[in-house]
């Protein structure tokens, strides 16, 4: 009698807890502070590339001199290691977007 006591007593305890803790939680995003440049194809960049990241990500990578094979080399491993689900004929918009552009 007193296991089933104790038992009711401490399901009833963590149901309360569980409660307590699974309350919602409100986040405020921050406001997006960059943005990407204007140019040729920019909505397929937009489409496709601010899924997964920011402009800003775009912005630090280091100045190349191969801009064009930089950029190729960058898609490319987005699509085959990270998974980007870019259509092949978008590939060379974007790669052209983004050489011109960064």
């Amino acid at each position: 009698m007193q296991r089933t006591a104790l038992l009711a007593i401490s399901l009833a305890l963590s149901a309360a807890i569980s409660a307590v803790v699974a309350a919602p939680v409100n986040y405020k995003i921050p406001d997006e502070v960059a943005a990407f440049k204007p140019g040729p194809n920019l909505e397929v960049v937009q489409g496709n590339c601010s899924a997964c990241h920011s402009a800003d990500y775009i912005n630090t990578q280091p100045p190349m001199k191969d801009k064009k094979g930089f950029w190729q080399a960058e898609v490319t491993k987005m699509i085959k290691v990270y998974g980007a689900p870019i259509d092949d004929a978008d590939v060379g918009k974007i790669v052209d977007y983004l050489a011109a552009t960064y």
